[in-house]
C-alpha cells in the first residue's frame, strides 16, 4: 500500500497553483494510475479526508493552508478512437494538458478545438468547467467522460445529457463535486468542419493578415496571438485567468442599465436575453491597475486579477470581494468567481 500510495505531508502548492499563492497541503498524492484512486477508497482512513482534485491548478484560489488530501490527476494518454461519417472521436487522459491536447488534434489533421487554444489546465478539467472561448464551449463537441465514483468505487461512464452543461458550470460543480474523479474525456469533433470566425476579435485578426479562408490550424494560431496579447503569462505573473464570469442579464434590465449608460457593452443571446462584458463593467468602477495588498487588478484587461508577489488567499478573496460590491452598488449586477475558492 505504501508503494501504490507515496503520500507527501505539509507538501508545498505554490507551483501548482497558476496563482502562484504559497499554500500547502495536509497531504499529497500524484495520481498516475487508477489503481492508487481504488486504494484510497479502500483506506479507511483518506477515504475520510477531504480532497481537493488537482489537474492544472489554473481555475483555484488556494487558502495558505489547504486541510485535505490533494489529489493531483497525472493520467496521460490520447489516441483517436474512430470516426463515422460526421464526426472523429477523440479522447485524451485527464492528466494531459489541455492546450497540447488541442495542437495534437490539429497535427492529426482534425479540426473542432482550436478556438479554445491556449486555455490553461488539464483536459480533465475542462469539462468540469464547461471551459469556452472565442465561440465555442466544451459542451458543443463533448461526446463523453469515464470517472472514478468515490460513493460506490466504481468506474461509470457519463454522458453529455447527464453532465448538465450550463455557462461555465456543469454537474461537477455540483451534485457530483468532490465525489467524482475524472479519468479521461471523449470528443465528437466534426468531418465537415466549418470555420467559426462569430467572435469580432479572431475575424479582425485573420483579416489583418489577410487569411480570407483560415484552417483549422491558422484559427488556433489567431486565438493564440489574441490571447497572449490580453492575458498576462502565469509564469510571469501569477493568476488565474478571467475570474469573473460574464453576467447574464433580461432584455428588461439590460433596457434600464443602458438608459444609465449608454455605451454599455452587452450581446444577444439565443435565449433572449442579454450578456454583459464582465471587464467593461469593472473598468467603469475604476478597478483597472489597482491593488490590495499584493493582488490586483490586470493594467491590461480588468477581468484578470492577478498576484503581483506573494498575495495570499485571503487577499484574492478580499480584492475580488470589493470588485464585486462596487459592481453591484454602480449597476445592479453581481458579478460571479469563475475560479474555486478553496
Amino acid at each position: 500500500m505504501t508503494n501504490l500510495l507515496p503520500l507527501l505531508a505539509d507538501y508545498p502548492l505554490q507551483n501548482l497553483n497558476t496563482f502562484g499563492i504559497a499554500a500547502r497541503a495536509r497531504q499529497f498524492l500524484r495520481i498516475g494510475h487508477l489503481e492508487q484512486l481504488q486504494a484510497i477508497y479502500h483506506d479507511s482512513q483518506l477515504k475520510k479526508l477531504p480532497r481537493l482534485i488537482l489537474g492544472g491548478g489554473s481555475n483555484l484560489v488556494l487558502s495558505d493552508q489547504v486541510d485535505a488530501l490533494v489529489v493531483q490527476m497525472c493520467l496521460k494518454g490520447r489516441q483517436i478512437i474512430d470516426e463515422d461519417d460526421y464526426f472523429v472521436h477523440v479522447e485524451a487522459a485527464a492528466g494531459e494538458n489541455w492546450h497540447e491536447f488541442v495542437l495534437w488534434t490539429l497535427s492529426q489533421g482534425v479540426g473542432g478545438l482550436e478556438n479554445l487554444s491556449l486555455i490553461p489546465g488539464t483536459v480533465g478539467a475542462a469539462p468540469i468547467q464547461n471551459i469556452g472561448a472565442y465561440g465555442l464551449e466544451i459542451q458543443e463537441v463533448f461526446d463523453s467522460l469515464t470517472a472514478f465514483d468515490f460513493a460506490t468505487g466504481n468506474i461509470v461512464r457519463i454522458d453529455k445529457a447527464a453532465c448538465r452543461f450550463a455557462y461555465r458550470d456543469s454537474i461537477f460543480k455540483q451534485a457530483y463535486k468532490d465525489r467524482m474523479v475524472i479519468l479521461s474525456v471523449r470528443f465528437a469533433l466534426p468531418k465537415q468542419w466549418q470555420a467559426r470566425l462569430n467572435y469580432a476579435d479572431v475575424a479582425q485578426y485573420l483579416n489583418q493578415q489577410q487569411i480570407a479562408t483560415p484552417t483549422a490550424k491558422e484559427i488556433s494560431n489567431a486565438v493564440i496571438a489574441i490571447r497572449q496579447a490580453k492575458l498576462p503569462d502565469p509564469v510571469q505573473i501569477g493568476n488565474a485567468g478571467s475570474f469573473f464570469k460574464n453576467p447574464i442579464v433580461s432584455a428588461a434590465q439590460r433596457h434600464s442599465l443602458l438608459d444609465a449608460h449608454p455605451r454599455l457593452v452587452s450581446y444577444l443571446q439565443e435565449s433572449g436575453d442579454y450578456k454583459l462584458a464582465a471587464g467593461w463593467l469593472i473598468d467603469q468602477c475604476g478597478w483597472k491597475g489597482r491593488q490590495l495588498g499584493q493582488a490586483g487588478v490586470y493594467e491590461k484587461q480588468a477581468l484578470v486579477l492577478v498576484n503581483h508577489g506573494g498575495a495570499t488567499g485571503a487577499e484574492v478573496r478580499a480584492l475580488a470581494v470589493a470588485v464585486q460590491t462596487d459592481v453591484q452598488a454602480k449597476f445592479g449586477v453581481l458579478l460571479e468567481a469563475e475560479p474555486v475558492f478553496v
